[in-house]
């Protein structure tokens, strides 16, 4: 692709149980673990003797001191220092769709900034079976220990690509084959829309949306239909809502 793809590494700390037992799961090294002093949990102790074999640094804090280090204020009793996470390449996302024999699936995101948000449509993403996610090198959520906790840990499984234009990368993926969806309520309704093939869901800002120019790349504008009362939804629950749609049409 002419799109010069960056790999970056996001901040890499892990808080919680299930972003740190993920993290292990998923073969990324952790260097330090920081656990609360005199806690009592099974998984957490497991994780402490299977840690102490390969000579991990484990430092017993007060919860005061935890407390003071996280970031997330929901770490559960346990915080990592992990390898850094690596952002891919758009292309490997493509290889990894065709090492599965998929069809690509993807999704693109432009400027999704609460980073809760970005945690729950990756954890979305990974259970609908999503190869990628596309985002923004700026004005977007980047993967930190927040979106770590809030995708439960699914990060780890999921490739993620920083790209410098959206528009451009869609031009070059339609080279590729792609189709594009963009999701909007002025859209014709999911259900209508043929989202079979290589296909990539774009969904937009909590507040803008899908930016103009985005959109005006896209294939297709759907909409989630609506029978109740309030006309919108957060956009991680529509995300998903969209991901299920592509799976149940892929399922016919």
């Amino acid at each position: 692709m002419k799109e010069s793809f960056e790999k970056n590494n996001a901040p890499n700390r892990l808080e919680g149980k299930n972003a740190v037992f993920e993290c292990l799961n998923a073969k990324r090294d952790i260097k330090k673990l920081y656990v609360l002093k005199g806690i009592k949990d099974e998984r957490i102790n497991q994780l402490i003797n299977t840690l102490k074999r390969t000579g991990t640094i484990i430092s017993f804090l007060e919860r005061t001191e935890l407390d003071a280090m996280s970031e997330t204020k929901s770490h559960q009793g346990i915080i990592a220092d992990v390898e850094d996470f690596r952002y891919c390449e758009v292309e490997d996302i493509l290889d990894f769709a065709k090492s599965q024999n998929e069809q690509a699936f993807i999704v693109m995101l432009d400027e999704i900034e609460d980073p809760h948000n970005f945690g729950a449509i990756i954890r979305s993403a990974e259970c609908m079976g999503v190869h990628g996610i596309i985002i923004k090198n700026r004005n977007q959520a980047m993967v930190t220990p927040t979106v770590a906790s809030a995708s439960s840990g699914a990060v780890e499984y999921m490739k993620i690509a920083r790209v410098t234009n959206l528009s451009n990368t869609i031009e070059e993926l339609k080279k590729q084959g792609m189709w594009f969806a963009c999701a909007d309520m002025d859209g014709t309704k999911m259900y209508d829309v043929n989202l079979k093939g290589n296909i990539c869901i774009v969904v937009g800002n909590e507040g803008k949306g899908v930016s103009r120019l985005v959109k005006e790349k896209c294939d297709y504008v759907i909409k989630i239909p609506m029978k109740g009362r309030i006309d919108s939804l957060n956009v991680s629950v529509a995300t998903g809502i969209l991901l299920s749609e592509v799976n149940r049409q892929r399922s016919l």
